[in-house]
């Protein structure tokens, strides 16, 4: 089948295609060096909605490149260019029509149209220049990979290859081309590693740096820069030089290190890190074609798995959903904020007072019971400010205006008097929060937001002593509050609108992903990962080993064992939520007493690492008391999987938050769970566990799998 007709099949399948238009324009290249076609590539929409290549797009840039192809013939060109509209570059295949995909013909035409288009820029009778002057992204990187030459804007702010990240390999020339121009070495790097931590980007520097473009301009004048650049190279007067590949010993060892890195993030749980790495493996020796074809082949069989759907539903989630919080009240309502007040000094507190700093850029006032406490958050915050001074993140003009920003004094009244928000980092106790609540509702203006922190406790509770207690609201950051972008907004039963809307609108300031949550014991994550961590503590306390009750989960790729969490979070703190938990659900929610002894014995987890991976601690083994039923990895797995299904079923029934998609929004944001398992609840129902438990899968078909 010819590509036009591969293309015209795949466009039957995605109707509502936004466009790519690749248009062909010609000039006399500077020097004299002869007239050049230029191909931009441009959706005809602003930046915000970045250029992509579906089946139409594709057929479009064939079209552009059989003119191309025509005049290099003729001699009428000495070369062709490749660029993109302001800002952006390309970012790659369109994923909403791959979601559509249904039969593996489908996604193997996929694979191959975006090959056999892209392979003909390397079969030109004349060479081939791709100029990355913004954003590229998978596709948008690989068509530049079969230009002969590539040129970048310094100013370009995101490069990568994220195939990994969602659960495909870079399958239109990535894995092959890459390794073979910058080394196997810093190809997984790309490839592997950035893409599995957390979709790392490069910026244009680091794109030089790596020996992808062969030279790096300013962004004010790229295009003008690149063309006279283009003119040397062609006249003579520039050689391009670049590394020699070492295709020896240091390829395999490049390839062995990837495999080590996905084994420490997916541990074998998602296929596409290992298939990318099996194509890398596969071109040491040069065969580009042979890499394509695999490429093609892994594209398809990837396209047809959960993984990635589930990896596309959990972008949605973050891209989508993210930015247009259910149940959030008109954002009209929000009432301004121009002084934040923060009860707490202590790290939570003082991490939050650097993030409203920074964020909000409005006076900052901290409050505890004593000056020396105050001194040392208002200090962090300081030092925090001068760090980034010191990395030239902010000026000295704006490091001086920010500490003046952020005071701190004893005295509510004096702090909080003219503070529109105020939120409370105090100890996890009801009755300090009540107390801390009705002293500032006493000093604070009648428009004043009081939000609290609060990891599990109700807010309700914590309001009903209030006078005002509409104005009351659940603010749950989670730590590194600095990189977790998750915050729980939780309405209690008094809360009015105009809180809610508030609080939203902070949130939105903070640029966190604010999820609307109902005032329920531990809220969403909490009340998860605690049902979770229990279920494996139950499972020790019972019997079952602690090194085989880690690996029962290991399938699931979590970014850190169940224990190395607990040590995380602080095994004091996953005590007292499990307490409180317990309290409400003591049905499902056990207080462990071996999780107990470890807290009252002051460890700080199970682990010791004496040569940097974790051991168990044989103060904690002594300490541990345990029955005589011993569960196999298998029975692990599915007793705690059971849990959480059954956990989640329950939050939906009671309408903790609007749909199991918030479940998923925030344990990917809040708690780092893979975007290969969507969340947690495609993977239950890939499973079979959400059937086996509640009767019913949480999500429709073809939202987070290959449509029926």
């Amino acid at each position: 089948m010819s590509t036009a007709e591969l293309l015209k099949g795949a466009a039957g399948l995605f109707p509502d295609e936004v466009v790519t238009q690749a248009h062909v324009r010609h000039l006399n290249l500077p020097a004299g060096a002869g007239r050049f076609a230029l191909i931009t590539l441009d959706n005809g929409l602003d930046h915000t909605k970045p250029t992509t290549f579906g089946p139409q797009s594709l057929a479009h840039l064939d079209a552009a490149i059989d003119q191309v192809e025509k005049e290099a013939a003729e001699g009428s060109i000495v070369g062709v260019g490749l660029t993109g509209k302001p800002f952006i570059f390309a970012v790659g295949a369109d994923l909403k029509g791959v979601e559509l995909l249904r039969t593996h013909d489908d996604a193997l035409a996929i694979g191959k149209g975006g090959h056999d288009v892209f392979k003909r820029l390397a079969g030109l009778a004349v060479p081939t220049f791709a100029y990355y002057n913004g954003a590229a992204m998978g596709g948008g990187v690989e068509i530049g990979l079969h230009c002969s030459y590539r040129t970048v804007s310094r100013a370009v702010p995101a490069f990568s290859l994220p195939e990994v990240f969602l659960g495909l390999v870079p399958g239109w020339g990535g894995c092959a081309l890459l390794p073979n121009l910058i080394g196997a070495e810093n190809a997984v790097k790309v490839i592997i590693e950035n893409s599995l931590n957390q979709n790392r980007q490069l910026k244009g520097a680091q794109v030089f740096d790596l020996g992808i473009a062969d030279a790096i301009f300013d962004g004010a004048d790229f295009l003008e820069r690149s063309l006279d650049w283009t003119s040397a190279v062609l006249r003579g007067e520039t050689a391009v030089e670049r590394a020699t590949i070492d295709r020896g010993e240091a390829w395999d060892a490049a390839v062995a290190r990837g495999r080590a890195v996905a084994d420490s993030k997916v541990h074998g749980a998602a296929p596409a890190a290992y298939r990318a790495l099996e194509i890398v493996a596969a071109v040491k020796d040069g065969d580009l074609q042979a890499g394509f074809d695999a490429e093609d082949r892994a594209l398809a069989d990837l396209i047809m798995g959960g993984e990635l759907r589930a990896g596309i539903y959990a972008f949605h989630l973050v891209q989508k959903r993210a930015k247009r919080p259910v149940g959030a009240p008109d954002r009209n309502l929000a009432r301004p904020v121009t002084k934040v007040g923060v009860i707490g000094a202590g790290l939570m507190a003082s991490q939050l007072a650097l993030l409203f700093l920074r964020r909000l850029e409005v006076p900052v006032v901290l409050t505890d019971i004593d000056q020396e406490r105050i001194d040392k958050g208002v200090g962090y915050v300081h030092a925090e400010v001068d760090k980034l001074l010191g990395k030239g993140r902010i000026n000295q003009d704006q490091a001086n205006r920010l500490k003046a920003l952020v005071t701190g004094v004893l005295d509510k009244a004096e702090g909080f008097a003219d503070a529109d928000f105020v939120i409370e980092a105090v100890f996890e106790e009801m009755s300090v929060k009540q107390r801390v609540f009705a002293e500032v509702e006493a000093v604070a203006p009648a428009h004043a937001i009081l939000a609290t922190n609060t990891s599990s406790l109700s807010i309700t509770e914590m309001a009903s002593e209030l006078k005002h207690p509409e104005r009351v609201v659940g603010f749950h950051f989670f730590n590194p509050v600095a990189i977790l972008p998750l915050l729980e907004i939780v309405r209690g039963e008094r809360t009015d609108d105009a809180a809610l809307a508030t609080a939203f609108g902070v949130a939105k300031k903070l640029r966190k992903t604010a999820v609307l949550v109902k005032d329920a014991p531990a809220f969403v994550v909490n009340r998860i990962l605690t049902r979770f961590m229990g279920e494996i503590q139950n499972v020790i306390d019972d019997g079952t080993p602690v090194d085989v009750a880690e690996r029962g989960i290991e399938p699931l790729g979590l970014p850190m064992s169940p224990l190395v969490l607990l040590e995380l979070v602080g095994p004091a703190i996953g005590l007292h939520v499990s307490e409180t938990l317990n309290r409400s659900f003591p049905d499902r929610f056990t207080v462990s007493p071996n999780l107990k002894a470890v807290v009252e014995a002051g460890k700080r987890g199970f682990y010791i690492y004496p040569e940097g991976t974790p051991v168990l601690d044989p103060e904690v083994a002594a300490l541990l008391r345990q029955g005589d039923q011993v569960l196999t990895e298998e029975q692990v797995r599915a007793r705690v999987l059971d849990a959480v299904a059954e956990e989640i079923g329950l939050m939906l029934a009671e309408g903790v938050v609007a749909e199991a998609q918030d479940i998923d929004l925030c344990l990917i944001t809040g708690a780092g769970w893979p975007f290969h398992l969507g969340g947690i609840t495609p993977y239950l129902d890939r499973e079979g566990v959400s059937q086996r438990v509640n009767g019913k899968p949480f999500l429709a078909p073809g939202v987070a799998s290959v449509p029926a």
